[in-house]
């Protein structure tokens, strides 16, 4: 798969993802749905939050680090999309139940720097 063709499909399943976002926020009611309506919730806001992370990550990469290879660059950046936006849901999860605080979120930032770094430990060993 070429890079424009990458940047295309991902551009377009972004706007998709979005589109299912938006029309499950509308269709959920949060005092009476289910587990079902707030796991699509979140998961459609995931997929939408991944999806404009890995863009907008890879396009900032590309335009700074013109020396790598922008298979490299695609990794990176959806990696660490993945990564931030799985940290958006945890926090909206812990708002959603009354549990958002300071020290849930200082905890929250250490236990997703660590895995960071132990996936780029990781990735130097190999």
């Amino acid at each position: 798969m070429t890079l424009k063709n990458y940047l295309l499909v991902m551009g377009v399943l972004t706007v998709f993802c979005w589109g299912i976002f938006l029309f499950v926020a509308n269709l959920v009611d949060p005092t009476s749905t289910n587990w079902l309506g707030f796991v699509l919730f979140y998961l459609s806001l995931f997929l939408a939050l991944s999806g404009v992370g890995a863009l907008i990550g890879f396009i900032i990469r590309f335009i700074a680090a013109r020396k790598q290879l922008a298979f490299n660059l695609v990794k990176l950046s959806f990696r660490q999309s993945f990564l931030f936006s799985l940290f958006i849901i945890f926090l909206l999860i812990l708002k959603s139940q009354q549990l958002f605080n300071w020290l849930n979120l200082f905890l929250l930032v250490i236990i997703f720097t660590i895995f960071e770094l132990f996936l780029i430990s990781y990735k130097n060993r190999r």
